[in-house]
């Protein structure tokens, strides 16, 4: 088969997606998903080729080159199909509901997703990577094609009511079931079902859950921390030490640059896919922060603040947002920006600090990755005077590295994978204090509000100037957390006020009737679904995430409105939340404050005064799983409940601490402020 390049652009010119416009120039008559693609199907009576993926998806590449570069396959689509290109991170609406679809009839999911649909866009065949001939048991791409037209023709019927039945199914399992108004919430007993169900799978030696591959777990990492604190239990802590420590150590963490990658394809976390994502820092952060304030083990600093230092550097657009990603591959090859042979560690390093440096990480002839090395400290964790030793090396080899062919950056800006890193950098600058990472999250905060934002409605996506896309229900919910986060990491009210303004989006346009919320607005395109949020991914449901909001707005902002919705959906998702625990991870957080027990922290203090910072700096010295600070000036008489009232002591700054709404004396002094 011929790989000629294509002379001219086709449909998806134009698009800002960094994974569209990659396939502008197959031989592929791709449409972007709209009208005229809709249309031009139902008009000619040819079923949908549906094709989703994302710009650093290794396999999506593989795909595209094996057959979307390919003219005469591209032959075999352009004339029997109308073919639709999707990025996902843009539109996880469409990929959600047919991922869903695809697992109905396959049982298994991935990237790249691709759907064969009716032209009225129900789905009746589906997978995932196709090779471009047949190959180890799988039947090549053109003979799936051939198939497909060959049932379309001959048996049409046939496949429309088989795509109605697919489409019903769908429908129904995407389908919220009521609740009653007195049913039972999901409460810290079952994160402790899901702390167990962890235990039960737990890898002793490597960390993680299950074997390979091995994707960062965050989400049931920060559910153990909250369990160690509220049982004092010491194995959810193990869990998480040790998950942290390996994958810190080994090579799915960038060792030279900060940042990690995807997964690790191994139990050892050694050899990533290198593809390195925005919410991975994002979501990696928090969990490294709060394992910090357990056991101040200094890893956890460094990994915090090289990862956020990476993000700076390399995902960072100069007006202030965070890209989506960066390819695992470069040159055509997966991983070869980050490996190295000890000669070229010793040409950047010397004679003397280049065979240390390779001793300690691992990186020698035979190579661990195809030959060269990724280097990593399985087998020799640093102490603190190594890691000063090997500071200024790695200095030098990221230098030297910066001078290889770079992976892609997918430069789109997102909003809600933006509200993740936002919230990162706010919860490292309350620990650890850097003024750099309170400033990236207020510019970037800063970017969501000029740039994403439009007649007071978010917008999902903008790259090179442009901003489309009505939001999702996460993009709400993330935002409106990160809000939350950077109200008390700057303590600046308005942003208070416009997570209440987020919230009530979320309560105005996203609600199922029943507690719980659909993933898209009422206003949204309408599609086979309206999905439901509700189970933490690779990122967290928004459904939890929301119901996050609404139990720290309750506690800044008092009344019963966002309690009730906090309990609300805590009841949507009660049952499913029994069923599979460690799934919502993210959703019990809210049952934490819900269930209690709750720390309110009030400061009063001149934010100048020393005593003042010292008190703030007191009250984000140690990890507690359910809390809200807030600080002022001066007493507020109404507006923040948890500032009305508050005074200074004897003339001089002071903090109210309540604990479940009893409150202790005020304090002075950091050495008095407890819990």
């Amino acid at each position: 088969m011929s790989h000629p390049p294509a002379k001219t652009a086709n449909h998806l010119a134009g698009q800002t997606s960094p994974y569209l416009l990659q396939h502008q120039y197959n031989p592929v008559d791709w449409y972007p998903w709209g009208e005229e693609a809709l249309a031009k199907a139902k008009r000619e009576n040819k079923p949908i080729f549906l094709s989703i993926g994302y710009a650093a998806c290794h396999w999506c590449h593989v795909m595209e080159h094996e057959s979307f570069e390919n003219a005469e396959i591209a032959a075999l689509l352009n004339a029997s199909f109308v073919a639709i290109k999707v990025d996902r991170e843009e539109r996880p609406d469409l990929d959600d509901v047919y991922m869903t679809a695809v697992q109905m009839m396959t049982g298994q999911g991935g990237w790249p997703l691709n759907v064969f649909l009716t032209p009225d866009g129900r789905p009746f065949f589906g997978g995932t990577y196709f090779p471009p001939d047949d190959r180890g048991g799988m039947r090549g791409f053109p003979a799936v094609l051939g198939l497909i037209k060959d049932a379309w023709t001959t048996r049409h019927d046939e496949v429309v009511a088989s795509a109605g039945g697919i489409a019903k199914q769908l429908a129904s399992a995407l389908t919220p079931a009521p609740v009653a108004a007195d049913a039972a919430r999901a409460g810290t007993a079952d994160q402790a079902r899901a702390a167990a169900d962890l235990a039960s799978r737990f890898d002793a030696k490597w960390g993680g859950f299950g074997g390979a591959p091995k994707f960062p777990p965050h989400a049931s990492l920060a559910l153990l921390l909250r369990e160690h604190a509220l049982r004092h239990d010491a194995f959810p802590l193990k869990m998480v030490e040790t998950t942290l420590d390996r994958m810190a150590r080994g090579g799915m963490y960038d060792q030279i640059g900060g940042g990690f990658a995807r997964y690790s394809t191994d139990g050892r976390w050694l050899v990533p896919h290198f593809e390195k994502m925005l919410y991975d820092q994002a979501l990696l952060v928090p969990v490294y922060v709060d394992a910090w304030l357990v056991t101040r083990n200094p890893l956890y600093r460094r990994v915090v603040l090289e990862t956020l230092d990476f993000v700076r550097r390399e995902m960072t657009a100069p007006e202030g947002g965070f890209y989506a990603s960066l390819d695992a591959d470069s040159e055509g090859h997966e991983g070869k920006f980050y490996v190295w042979t000890p000669a070229e560690i010793v040409a950047v390093l010397g004679p003397t600090d280049g065979p240390f440096f390779c001793a300690t990480y691992g990186i020698t002839p035979a190579g661990n990755f195809e030959g060269k090395n990724i280097p990593n400290l399985l087998d020799k964790p640093l102490d603190e005077t190594l890691e000063g030793r090997v500071a200024p090396m790695k200095a030098k080899l990221l230098e030297a590295r910066s001078r290889r062919v770079r992976p892609a950056t997918d430069d789109k800006v997102l909003t809600s994978w933006n509200a993740l890193m936002i919230t990162a950098y706010a919860r490292a600058y309350q620990a650890f204090g850097r003024a750099e990472d309170l400033r990236s999250a207020e510019r970037a905060t800063e970017f969501l509000k000029t740039r994403l934002t439009k007649n007071g409605r978010l917008l999902v996506s903008w790259r090179a100037g442009e901003a489309h896309l009505n939001a999702y229900l996460d993009d709400y919910a993330f935002a409106a957390r990160a809000a939350i986060d950077l109200y008390e990491s700057s303590f600046d009210p308005a942003e208070l006020t416009r997570a209440r303004a987020l919230a009530a989006t979320i309560l105005a346009r996203f609600g199922d009737g029943h507690g719980g919320f659909h993933f898209t607005s009422d206003d949204h395109e309408a599609l086979l679904a309206r999905s439901p949020s509700a189970y933490d991914g690779a990122i967290p449901a928004g459904s939890g995430v929301a119901a996050e909001v609404f139990a720290r707005l309750a506690e800044h902002l008092g009344g019963e409105e966002m309690s009730k919705a906090r309990d609300g959906v805590l009841r949507a998702l009660a049952a499913s939340c029994k069923r599979a625990p460690s799934a919502f991870a993210t959703l019990l957080v809210a049952a934490t404050y819900a269930d209690g027990p709750v720390i309110e922290v009030a400061i009063v203090g001149a934010k100048d005064d020393p005593r003042t910072a010292a008190l703030i700096a007191a009250s984000r010295n140690a990890y507690f799983p359910a809390r809200a600070v807030a600080w002022t000036a001066a007493p507020v008489e109404q507006g923040l409940p948890l500032l009305e009232h508050k005074t200074l002591l004897a003339g001089a700054p002071a903090a109210y601490v309540c604990k479940n709404r009893v409150c202790a004396a005020p304090v002075g002094t950091p050495d008095a402020l407890k819990w």
